[in-house]
């Protein structure tokens, strides 16, 4: 099995989303933890439904 590129990491507040390639945070820090949207960067790599998800996990964090 390889090791995936995207993963979600727990931070005080909240969730935030690690770059194993670019060792560095991928967007910004969400309340609840974004399931579905690591699962997206690390599969097909849709941008309308990441874009989808991005949206959605925003809306959720206000």
């Amino acid at each position: 099995m390889s090791r995936r590129r995207y993963v979600a990491r727990g931070v005080p507040g909240g969730w935030r989303v690690w770059d194993n390639k670019a060792r560095r945070w991928w967007g910004e820090q969400y309340e609840v933890q974004p399931d579905d949207l690591v699962a997206e960067l690390n599969g097909a790599g849709d941008y309308a439904r990441i874009t989808a998800l991005l949206r959605h996990y925003r809306t959720a964090k206000r």
